[in-house]
């Protein structure tokens, strides 16, 4: 206990506690309600290490001294209480440290208990019916930003500090007086020294388990949510205790998605492990992203823009972690919602009916989840072919569909998606509605299969958004609108497929010129076609083969050495055709040519014993099948 006695230290620290003590007024209601007999009889204050239980306990002893009445501050670390003053107001720190309720229960009636602790209480005690009536629980979270601000003034801390600062801490009050001891010092703009790092982590966070626990605790900072399956796919341990010690930690909460840690608690771990490890944390990093992208592709429809904002968070760049939003809901174009649709889109109400009437399967509503009340919707347009009415009902689709022709026309088998959007004006922009829609469009080209082009609106202004389409590969196509207009953004993913995208996403190439080239290239098939014949007759070239437009296709994508790896699949193509009885002769001509290195065609019919018109028939016919079979993986893979 500090030393109150007048001009002792102890009396100034405690000045000055109470001169730093800002906000809480929700909480101080409650307790001025029960101090004056109009509430509950046991206040139970509960929340993470630094949240700033102990300061909210003190000024509750204030406000009950300044009534008079008599006050007892204990810590559970003490004796159980034993007062007889019916009038007392008992407050217990640490909680945790006793082992049993039964000593509150022998308080005379009219003593008003708080206790405080980093847990909430067992949920079998909140529903005992003798505790129900008696027991207020109080969730103590972060401050508010006005009240966080509010401290720094008080901290004297510089104005070049303050965002920084606040954008680390966000309203958690030890991060923010630890922050502010350190700005005040710096002289400079804030950024969060180690040594607060270390003491967050010490306070917040204590020391794990093992070395195990470590690691998960790493991962959830690290990942949007966690679940067991991603423990389970990136760490050798038991992954389902590692997630139950998970759960149970004060400062790791839970949404529909998984766990997932208080602010700054993700960002005192990250900031750790980048410092202390950051080969550690580059490997940790490239097993979460590999699990994320492969659930994006494997999710069930309702799950896609969860996982891909899981995927996203993890390449959020210096914007600060999202929320894990729950207020919006997600579901298919029902006939009786045709008018919400009409009237969210308002102005664009024509091309949106038009096309409802067209592809109702192409359309979502997004509804706040507490009230229903719709408040979006979004189309996701497969287009293979367009005819007159609709290139004429609307020109945002047919500008994507122009753009495409113009640019990389759409091949057989292939298809454009252009993503359409409408929301009420008060969730336009930069929403949580519309990241929710800008997810599902990135979920569907990702899982798309033959998609060539996706292109998708943005209205300007929306500088946010459009700004992140850039960041993740779509470019404009236009000029940019004038306010109120449509800008549309398009990208290839001929050029640059989902698993390149992917990579990209996770290792962003250099920028400059090396950057550009290394797009694929987009083919037509007479284009592709002349390519093959002429890469068989280069086959004995490396460097010719280098040269070949093949080299920069799908077919040898991502290969260390593209020539090589043209030319061996060039080669399998030609032995590949030997398997197939029906093409023998072919199969013949072509190895006796390319494969034998028969100086002339002349010299290869007659080591074939074929006369030359019928060397060339079977010449051309096995050259015309290698290029067929090649096309084929070009557009659906080598499977």
């Amino acid at each position: 206990m500090l030393d109150d006695r007048p001009g002792s230290l102890g009396r100034r620290l405690r000045a000055a506690r109470e001169t730093a003590f800002v906000g809480r007024a929700e909480e101080l209601a409650i307790f001025t309600a029960a101090l004056y007999g109009g509430g509950c009889s046991v206040l139970y204050v509960h929340g993470p290490g630094g949240i700033g239980k102990s300061a909210l306990l003190r000024r509750f002893a204030h406000e009950a001294a300044a009534t008079g009445r008599p006050v007892s501050m204990l810590d559970g670390r003490g004796p159980e209480p034993a007062l007889h003053d019916a009038g007392a107001v008992l407050l217990i720190d640490d909680v945790e440290h006793i082992q049993g309720w039964e000593g509150l229960s022998r308080l005379p009636v009219g003593v008003l208990a708080v206790i405080a602790g980093r847990h909430p209480p067992d949920l079998r005690r909140r529903a005992d019916p003798g505790w129900a009536g008696a027991l207020q629980v109080l969730p103590l979270r972060d401050l508010r930003a006005a009240d966080a601000r509010a401290l720094l003034d008080r901290a004297g801390v510089p104005a070049e500090s303050r965002e920084p600062l606040l954008a680390f801490a966000g309203g958690h009050p030890l991060a923010l007086l630890l922050g502010a001891a350190t700005a005040a010092k710096a002289g400079r703009r804030w950024t969060p020294h180690q040594d607060v790092v270390a003491t967050l982590l010490d306070e917040l966070v204590g020391e794990p388990p093992s070395a195990a626990h470590r690691r998960a605790l790493e991962i959830c900072a690290h990942a949007y949510t966690t679940t067991e399956s991603l423990l389970r796919a990136t760490l050798p341990e038991d992954a389902g205790t590692l997630f139950r010690w998970l759960r149970r930690l004060p400062f790791v909460e839970s949404s529909g998605l998984g766990l997932f840690p208080q602010p700054v608690v993700r960002k005192a771990l990250e900031a750790d492990l980048r410092w202390r490890d950051p080969e550690g944390y580059a490997a940790m990093h490239d097993r979460v992203h590999a699990y994320l992208a492969d659930r994006v592709r494997t999710a069930s429809e309702a799950d896609v823009p969860g996982a891909v904002a899981a995927l996203l968070h993890l390449h959020r760049g210096d914007e600060p972690p999202a929320d894990v939003p729950d207020e919006f809901e997600e579901e298919p174009l029902r006939q009786e919602d045709l008018g919400t649709l009409l009237r969210v889109a308002a102005e664009d109400a024509a091309r949106a009916a038009f096309w409802a009437r067209r592809r109702p399967e192409a359309f979502r509503v997004y509804r706040r989840t507490e009230t229903g009340e719709p408040v979006a919707c979004s189309a996701w347009l497969r287009l293979a072919e367009l005819d007159e009415d609709e290139l004429t009902a609307d020109p945002v689709v047919a500008r994507a569909w122009a753009h495409a022709r113009a640019t990389a026309p759409l091949r057989a088998g292939e298809h454009l998606a252009v993503g359409r959007h409408w929301a009420l004006p008060a969730y336009r922009g930069d929403s949580p509605v519309m990241g929710m829609i800008g997810r599902r469009m990135i979920g569907d080209c990702l899982r798309s299969e033959r998609l060539a082009w996706s292109s998708i609106e943005v209205r300007q202004p929306d500088r946010a958004w459009a700004g992140r389409l850039r960041r993740f590969g779509m470019r404009d196509i236009a000029e940019p609108p004038r306010p109120g207009e449509y800008g549309l953004f398009a990208h290839d993913w001929r050029a640059v497929p989902a698993r390149t995208w992917l990579e990209r996403l996770n290792r962003p190439p250099a920028t400059g010129p090396a950057a550009a080239t290394a797009n694929l290239a987009v083919l037509s098939q007479a284009e592709f076609t002349e390519a093959v014949r002429k890469a068989l007759r280069q086959l004995p070239r490396p460097d010719a083969l280098a040269a070949s437009p093949l080299a920069r296709t799908r077919l040898v994508a991502g290969r260390h050495n593209p020539a090589t790896a043209l030319g061996d699949l060039l080669r399998r193509a030609i032995d590949d055709l030997g398997e197939d009885p029906r093409a023998a002769k072919p199969h013949r001509a072509l190895s006796v040519t390319f494969l034998r290195g028969a100086p002339t065609q002349e010299l290869a019919a007659e080591r074939l014993g074929l006369p030359f018109t019928t060397y060339r028939r079977h010449l051309t016919a096995g050259i015309e099948r290698v290029c067929a079979d090649l096309w084929h993986q070009e557009l659906y893979g080598a499977g």
